[in-house]
């Protein structure tokens, strides 16, 4: 295996007028392809921060980034969002559908911006949906939809495009026990059966254990790596 992920003395800082908030403080890690990584800490300590950096929604202030072989530190901001859109599946603690789509439309969005065809596009979103339990549901709205099942459909818009890397922001942070333990078996599935890397950031312990490897930030430190 290779590293997919390589940070490198990353560092990272907001600016609030002239006070400069630091986040993260000159972290490096690697992520090999195919692990499943579970970020924990309290809260502020970073997390997030962390994960939008590899995720390549946020830049860091100094330091190298380099996922799937590109270093994303250095791409312009149309380069990385194209870079971003084949790369990268989102699964966010919310589930950002849009209230007015079925579960069909909402996994299709991520193809609108595809050269796919319309019949390459329905053949993946089927596949997306049927992969996380929801083959029966394709018509349903997020209204007619459980929280677990409205995460599913998050799930597979995440991987409707096939990503490399999948990364999940507390995705079972808004649901009852039964459903967060359906989600971590499916997020389980996804890395072992799919081959997809993961980068999970979780507050819940029992979240982590389904990662391969638990890394821990305190105060934009890595703590034990």
């Amino acid at each position: 295996m290779s590293a997919i992920i390589q940070v490198k003395n990353v560092s990272k800082s907001y600016w609030r007028n002239s006070l400069e908030i630091p986040v993260l403080n000159n972290l490096s890690l690697e992520v090999q392809e195919g692990e499943f990584l579970g970020l924990m800490g309290p809260s502020g300590s970073g997390k997030t921060t962390l994960l939008n950096l590899i995720a390549g929604i946020d830049r860091p202030s100094d330091g190298e980034l380099t996922v799937a072989g590109t270093d994303i530190a250095k791409l312009s901001e149309s380069a990385l969002a194209k870079w971003r859109s084949s790369h990268i599946g989102f699964v966010f603690q919310f589930y950002n559908l849009i209230p007015v789509l079925t579960a069909y439309e909402n996994v299709e969005l991520p193809l609108l911006l595809t050269s796919f065809s319309k019949a390459e596009r329905k053949q993946r979103v089927e596949t997306a949906l049927t992969i996380v339990g929801l083959g029966d549901r394709m018509s349903h709205y997020p209204k007619q939809l459980s929280g677990g099942q409205e995460q599913r459909v998050a799930i597979a818009r995440a991987i409707v495009t096939d990503p490399v890397i999948l990364v999940a922001d507390e995705p079972t942070g808004d649901l009852d026990k039964k459903s967060a333990q359906e989600i971590l078996i499916l997020m389980d599935r996804l890395n072992k059966e799919f081959k997809k890397t993961i980068v999970m950031v979780t507050h819940d312990p029992h979240a982590a254990e389904k990662a391969s490897r638990q890394l821990h930030l305190e105060k934009g430190d890595l703590v034990g790596v």
